[in-house]
């Protein structure tokens, strides 16, 4: 039996499956993966967006969050919608995402745990006020509220604390799935990592392009494109 022919079967034999991916399910939406081989962090250290450098070098902060961070033109691949449309079949319960970009929400996901926040998003750090991404990305500095606050967006920097609430329902959801499908990330990155040990179904599946510390636990093992592996299942 193929590859794809097995994760035909599993997908069609669950009813409680729970999709995790990583920058891998975007890069085929022209979105880089940072940590590859020609990501972005081959080129630039990740202190340029650590929460130290935002506080001490704000302006910069915002230079490099707008020129690297940033893909408004990027669309949906075929990975978010498969997902969406299992979603919509009632057979994926939730998508958990490192990935910041919101492609998910675009292909009709509704449920989507974002554990490292949405650029979409962005807020003022005094008076809370939200605003969204065009306003940041017309700002010819750094952002401002018409309070005087900076405005921050609503993504994790390095250094800081993911969401408990998110990774709490996170942790639910992988805790009671049947299925979880695990796409696009090498799984060295912690917490979000971790989640994985909290997954006790049946069928685990792992589809990314190199290997990870995990395969040897995996029903099934991919390595080819998420997008690319999805769009062949019916």
């Amino acid at each position: 039996m193929s590859k794809i022919n097995e994760l035909q079967k599993i997908i069609d034999s669950s009813d409680n499956i729970v999709f995790f991916g990583g920058a891998g399910v975007s890069t085929e939406s022209g979105i880089p993966d940072f940590r590859s081989a020609d990501g972005i962090y081959s080129r630039t250290p990740e202190e340029l967006v650590s929460h130290t450098y935002y506080m001490e070098h704000t302006k910069e902060f915002f230079e490099f969050y707008k020129e690297n961070l940033i893909f408004k033109d990027a669309k949906p691949n075929p990975a978010h919608y498969k997902l969406a449309e299992l979603e919509k079949r009632g057979k994926l319960k939730a998508v958990i995402t490192q990935n910041i970009d919101g492609l998910h929400q675009k292909a009709g996901c509704k449920n989507v745990l974002e554990l490292h926040g949405n650029v979409e998003r962005n807020y003022c750090q005094v008076c809370n006020k939200s605003y969204d991404l065009n306003y940041v990305l017309e700002s010819d500095d750094i952002p401002r509220c018409e309070c005087g606050g900076i405005i921050k967006p609503d993504v994790v920097l390095y250094e800081e604390p993911l969401n408990n609430a998110i990774l709490s329902f996170a942790v639910d959801y992988i805790s009671n799935a049947d299925t979880l499908i695990i796409g696009g990330t090498s799984l060295v990155v912690y917490p979000a990592a971790g989640l994985i040990n909290y997954f006790n179904g049946k069928n685990l599946v792992l589809i990314n392009k190199s290997e990870t510390p995990y395969d040897n636990l995996a029903s099934l093992v991919i390595n080819e494109a998420i997008g690319e592996t999805l769009s062949k299942i019916d």
